[in-house]
């Protein structure tokens, strides 16, 4: 027997239901669709921190492989940093072990233009440790900071200003636009940074200054406040084939004494006025990026001279909000 065809005999003679009919019933849907929506709306605030503890937590399940085993009598509970077996990595397999984590990672909603990206920035250097607080519009046309530090009063600046290595972006939004658009791998990631170029190139030709280009190119997007998962494991891949480039085989310890793990990009090539090397030819100067054992997201920057570290700063808070003022 064909049921589809018995049940197509049974209404044969059923009447089609008018638009009258059916206005109820539309109306019911439409309202029920509206509702999810504001519901939708409502959560979109607190989405960015939601998405923050996935991060988190996948991560965790990621880098398992590097983490030290631990079983026997009387251990207890893994500490809050996981112990990592750094000495004998290098640095290309960390990082795309990194780019891979964060590939499992969901991106997110991306803010509304008129919503602000808000950041607090600590520092350490010969002055001791500072500590800054600013809130860039995500489309771009303001910004707004304390006038100095402890001030409590903000200033707002109108236009293009970004901070941080990103002036040749015109604002958050362009920055994470950008970065969810590059290509999966390290190669196809590297051709787009060249073809931006939005870090002028140094005027030294050879090898070792295009690959400090690259890198300068990398690091400016590594600054970002805001920025997509996949797009932060593509730089990842690109970083990865960058000569130059170690892991410490510890974890070091931030301003605020949260413990990361060092990438180290030693300066060679950029001019011997400005950066010498010392008498076996090694860089007297070398940039660090500091970046969480689980989250794999970058938490800081420190500056190494001579072997010792000259100046760090470390991200310690980001949100979306609604204005320029307002704290998650």
């Amino acid at each position: 027997m064909d049921e589809m065809t018995e049940v197509r005999a049974l209404r044969a003679h059923a009447p089609v239901p008018d638009r009258a009919r059916l206005a109820a019933g539309r109306a019911r849907l439409t309202d029920a669709a509206r509702d999810g929506e504001l519901r939708r709306a409502l959560w979109r605030r607190r989405e960015f921190a939601v998405v923050a503890v996935v991060a988190a937590v996948t991560a965790v399940a990621v880098t398992a492989a590097l983490l030290v085993a631990g079983s026997g009598p009387g251990r207890g509970a893994r500490p809050a940093t996981p112990h990592i077996h750094l000495k004998g990595l290098s640095a290309h397999d960390f990082l795309e072990r990194a780019a891979d984590a964060l590939d499992k990672l969901p991106a997110g909603t991306e803010p509304s233009g008129k919503q602000w990206v808000y950041a607090t920035m600590a520092g350490g250097g010969p002055d001791g440790n500072l500590t800054s607080e600013d809130w860039n519009r995500y489309d771009g046309e303001q910004r707004a900071d304390h006038p100095a530090v402890g001030d409590p009063g903000i200033t707002i600046s109108r236009g293009n200003t970004m901070r941080r290595g990103l002036q040749g972006y015109d604002s958050p939004r362009e920055v994470y636009r950008f970065m969810a658009a590059l290509p999966a791998d390290g190669e196809g990631t590297l051709r787009a940074l060249r073809k931006r170029n939005a870090v002028p190139n140094s005027t030294v030709a050879g090898a070792a200054a295009r690959t400090w280009d690259d890198y300068a190119e990398i690091n400016a997007l590594l600054h970002a406040d805001f920025v997509p998962p996949a797009g932060l494991a593509s730089l990842y891949r690109a970083l990865a084939l960058l000569p130059y480039g170690s892991v410490t085989d510890h974890l070091v310890e931030t301003v605020t004494g949260r413990k990361a793990v060092a990438l180290t990009q030693d300066v060679v090539g950029v001019g011997p006025g400005m950066l010498p090397k010392r008498a076996d030819g090694t860089p007297r100067m070398a940039k660090q990026t500091l970046i969480d054992p689980r989250t794999f997201h970058v938490v800081g920057w420190r500056t190494v001279v001579e072997g010792k570290v000259a100046d760090t700063q470390e991200r310690l808070t980001t949100a979306v909000v609604d204005k320029a003022g307002e704290r998650p």
